[in-house]
């Protein structure tokens, strides 16, 4: 399927590695124009040449100061495409978690996205079609008892994406979240590597895994080329009824029907 995406330039938030990297590529691979993003200029270089496209643009935007750097860079574009995927959790519970953790991952997960939305949504307005898509989780409906501070986080850019596309109804700009589940990283894979030894799950990812979805109806964790997938496709002109949506992609985890 031809996402008819050629030209078209995008801002991938956080795409020196993980998930936003795999986004990045699929897009590169449709044919668009990337900014590859990272919080310095040496992570976003690093991933170009890993990715072999894109362009480098680099700031921490945790910060006002580190977000005014990545827009004085993309003044020379005109982005069309906003995927705002940065984002990050830091260990802890209630207990642990004082207000300076609160407000860190209020940084780092909503006004990370918020200034970019902010200074890019005039120009949005004057293209002929704009897309804004932000990364959540699950969890910003589905919250676990540990890391409060970014489940509350996320559940406020998910509150934050519903209210922007209620302020662009009637114009070119479609605006969604995407909300994944449980993603298979090399990291995620290695944890529960190490939990199947003590439990004897198997020696193998195909044997752990089994126990790891045993509460997934496809019986398996999502991957990162299909959540890049799906970013994708809200990304092209093919996907311009689906608007102000929240969804989800967890193999059925929070939706299933009994």
């Amino acid at each position: 399927m031809d996402l008819a995406l050629n030209n078209k330039i995008a801002l991938v938030t956080g795409s020196h590695r993980g998930t936003g990297q795999i986004i990045a590529q699929t897009l590169i691979r449709e044919g668009a124009e990337v900014l590859v993003h990272g919080m310095t200029r040496e992570q976003a270089e690093s991933s170009v040449q890993e990715l072999g496209g894109g362009t480098a643009v680099w700031g921490d935007i945790v910060t006002s100061e580190g977000a005014q750097e990545l827009l004085d860079q993309c003044q020379a574009f005109e982005i069309s495409i906003l995927i705002n995927n940065f984002g990050a959790a830091d260990g802890g519970t209630w207990q642990t978690q004082d207000e300076a953790a609160w407000l860190l991952a209020y940084q780092k997960n909503v006004l990370s996205a918020q200034r970019l939305i902010a200074a890019m949504l005039p120009n949005m307005t004057t293209l002929p079609w704009a897309r804004i898509i932000n990364l959540g989780t699950v969890g910003s409906t589905a919250p676990n008892a540990r890391m409060p501070g970014y489940y509350a986080a996320k559940g406020a850019m998910a509150n934050m994406t519903i209210g922007l596309a209620k302020e662009v109804s009637g114009s070119n700009i479609r605006v969604n979240l995407v909300s994944p589940g449980m993603i298979l990283t090399p990291e995620v894979e290695a944890n529960y590597m190490r939990m199947a030894a003590e439990r004897n799950w198997g020696d193998t990812w195909e044997e752990v895994e089994a126990h790891v979805a045993k509460d997934i109806p496809i019986k398996r964790i999502s991957r990162r080329e299909e959540v890049a997938a799906l970013v994708a496709f809200l990304c092209s002109p093919l996907a311009d009824a689906i608007h102000g949506q929240n969804i989800r992609i967890d193999g059925g985890q929070l939706g299933i029907v009994n």
